[in-house]
């Protein structure tokens, strides 16, 4: 039992010391952020969507940016497409079940929003269908994928976040990763100067 913990500790080791010696996947990061901090400073909002676990992942980071990550301020404009039981289960009663986000995207999507879709396989039918939808309303679009072969998801997106591996746990611990991660650098983005002037006035 106890190499079997060590094994998948090591496993995750291996991925996120391959994310850390990445020069384009931190530079992805960080221009994320920055395209999230526009947004959000030109009065847009970010949009969160995935299926499964991908889906909690997506209801976790919209309730990081709508509350706080780590510092107290005010709310950022964050939704998660996942919540609405009443939207997700008439979508997929009167179109298809591969409409759930993307109906959403075309009723509340503007251009200059954020639109990050969260898909480990990178392939999921209604996760590529609202990217597509995303585009055609001039929504900032976002991939938060794995190891794709091929890549199927990186053609619909803006920015891509490939996680090196193939294994579903491993991409899914290292996307909440990186999610809190842009968390943080907008709460810097936006709030920064101001925590520092007030902790400077204390």
């Amino acid at each position: 039992m106890c190499s079997f913990i060590q094994n998948e500790i090591q496993k995750l080791s291996s991925v996120l010391l391959q994310i850390q010696n990445d020069p384009k996947l931190l530079e992805a990061v960080d221009a994320i952020a920055n395209a999230c901090t526009k947004a959000l400073k030109e009065g847009k909002k970010i949009f969160f969507a995935g299926n499964g676990g991908s889906a909690a992942d997506s209801q976790h980071l919209a309730a990081e940016l709508v509350v706080r990550l780590r510092e107290h301020r005010p709310g950022l404009a964050a939704i998660a497409l996942t919540t609405d039981t009443s939207a997700l289960t008439a979508i997929g009663n009167d179109y298809s079940f591969a409409h759930i986000f993307s109906r959403q995207i075309e009723a509340l999507g503007q251009a200059g929003d954020v639109f990050i879709a969260i898909s480990t396989s990178g392939k999921s039918p209604n996760i590529l269908q609202a990217l597509e939808t995303a585009r055609s309303r001039q929504v900032v679009t976002v991939g938060f994928t794995g190891f794709e072969t091929p890549p199927t998801m990186a053609s619909h997106c803006d920015y891509v976040l490939n996680v090196p591996s193939k294994e579903t746990p491993k991409i899914q611990e290292c996307h909440i990763m990186l999610g809190h991660i842009i968390c943080a650098l907008i709460e810097n983005n936006m709030f920064g100067t101001l925590f520092k002037q007030n902790q400077m006035a204390v």
